[in-house]
């Protein structure tokens, strides 16, 4: 039974890894959105380069910021 124990963690573990992806991409999807919507609001036009790497950096450091132990620290 060890060896089906272990698949199925295995599975799970790959299903939670396809989750955390799927997340990550909507994420970054509504980053571009918020930051292109942003800087038109604020009267900038920017090239479509200059969204995608501000969009991918707020995405990136609010995923590292989520799965940070410290985050964990506030609810105590």
């Amino acid at each position: 039974m060890s060896v089906l124990d272990s698949f199925g963690a295995l599975v799970g573990s790959i299903i939670a890894a396809l989750v955390m992806l799927v997340f990550a991409i909507l994420s970054f999807f509504v980053t571009v959105f918020i930051v292109d919507a942003g800087a038109g609001v604020a009267g900038f036009d920017p090239s479509a380069d200059f969204v995608v790497l501000s969009a991918s950096l707020l995405a990136a450091g609010a995923i590292t910021a989520g799965s940070s132990p410290m985050s964990g620290l506030g609810a105590e």
